[in-house]
């Protein structure tokens, strides 16, 4: 879909071992433009663990969207906030999406870890990102001169997929609360399950050969619905399934005229 000021292409997909359990996919993804043309989006990744994880995850992503977007569009005409600002915004995004999980939690008369889910959420803008993340995934820019950057990383446990939770009792203490400012012409979030295509593990660092052509293909493809059609086609490729068998989300922004 297309907002002012971003074309959007966002997709999440069941992975290969979630088809042969017969599980729904766990991720869920959301986004929207406020007024003023700023972008707010979230990627969640419900636990495979959890039995209601795609409850928690899609809890999570809307709640911290929808937030954030009222909030936002009750500043316009303007948003200037400073890094304080936006480390405050952030922390009271993830709360909000963290209450919505506890409330949904408790409607099913269910422990909330049964919809334990990570949450990246980011609000951009031409010149800026803000973003949080509890658990793996991570948030990658590109800047208007072509270089990419790692704007939030995913936080690696102890053991091997080892990952913290939204409603965990580590998880706002092991919240990543980022921004970044420079001039801003592609932005892309992925959930754990394209780490190992997409970064360099486990430090990572974005690989150049799997986001410029993606931030590429985005800058040419003016339909928004063929562009997610791409994306799906991409992410449901036998050669990504080779790679991952985990459920995967991948969304794409750029900045348009």
């Amino acid at each position: 879909m297309q907002g002012h000021q971003w074309r959007v292409a966002a997709a999440s997909v069941r992975g290969v071992s979630h088809e042969r359990r017969g599980a729904p996919c766990q991720d869920a993804h959301n986004w929207e433009v406020d007024l003023k043309g700023v972008l707010v989006a979230a990627v969640a990744d419900g636990a495979g663990s959890a039995p209601f994880a795609e409850v928690g995850a899609k809890a999570a992503a809307n709640a911290a969207v929808n937030w954030a977007r009222r909030e936002l569009d009750k500043q316009a005409p303007q948003t200037p906030l400073d890094d304080r600002g936006w480390h405050a915004f952030m922390q009271d995004t993830l709360g909000v999406a963290r209450d919505a999980v506890e409330l949904e939690a408790k409607s099913r008369s269910l422990p909330v870890h049964d919809l334990a889910t990570t949450l990246i959420c980011i609000v951009a803008g031409p010149e800026f990102v803000a973003a949080l993340q509890i658990g793996d995934g991570a948030v990658v820019a590109r800047a208007t001169d072509g270089t990419i950057i790692s704007v939030t990383r995913p936080v690696q446990g102890e053991y091997i997929n080892e990952t913290t939770f939204l409603c965990s009792e580590q998880g706002l203490a092991s919240a990543q609360l980022v921004v970044w400012r420079g001039p801003l012409a592609h932005l892309a979030i992925i959930s754990d399950g394209l780490q190992m295509a997409a970064l360099r593990m486990p430090g990572g660092e974005p690989h150049p050969g799997f986001f410029n052509p993606m931030f590429e293909s985005m800058e040419h493809q003016k339909d928004s619905e063929a562009a997610r059609v791409r994306l799906v086609s991409f992410l449901e490729s036998p050669r990504l399934r080779a790679r991952t068998d985990d459920d995967v989300t991948l969304m794409l922004a750029a900045r348009i005229a």
